[in-house]
């Protein structure tokens, strides 16, 4: 059976990483009402690099306080609208990159957005979803979580 077929199961809310741009705790909502994944950037500036689109955003991986952030760059994927639970519409930048959710890594599209405001700094929408993952609404963390320490600085103590 093909890996992109396979039925992992995943909870409804799961720590997550992202290894391609040097993230390696995140938590996220898993979220089958969103179409692309969502991810928390802060200071998302585009630029050009020889003729092609790019952005530089900064990731804040814990839900509380700015430790641990990281700079980034990538190219810019796609721009979408996507209209909120709420009814509101906002232009996003698109970009790829690798999720690593429930022991395996696959390939996501994720608009960058300021989700400040919001418990979890990830979203994870359907379109990565679709490539083998089950989800149990009524089960957290299966893919594990880190250790204490990591779990203390998501909630801002050092």
């Amino acid at each position: 059976m093909d890996e992109y077929y396979s039925s992992t199961l995943t909870g409804w809310r799961e720590w997550v990483s992202l290894p391609g741009i040097g993230v390696p705790w995140i938590k996220a909502k898993i979220d089958t009402g969103a179409q692309t994944s969502a991810l928390h950037a802060g200071n998302i500036t585009p630029f050009e690099r020889d003729n092609e689109a790019w952005v530089r955003f900064t990731v804040h991986p814990w839900q509380q306080g700015e430790l641990d952030e990281v700079e980034v760059e990538l190219p810019v994927h796609d721009r979408r609208t996507v209209r909120s639970s709420s009814g509101h519409t906002q232009d996003r930048l698109v970009v790829l990159m690798d999720l690593g959710l429930v022991g395996r890594v696959v390939p996501v599209e994720v608009t960058l957005t300021d989700r400040e405001e919001m418990v979890f700094r990830m979203l994870i929408g359907r379109e990565a979803l679709k490539q083998g993952y089950v989800v149990d609404s009524g089960a957290s963390f299966l893919g594990g979580r880190p250790a204490a320490k990591i779990r203390k600085r998501n909630r801002g103590i050092a």
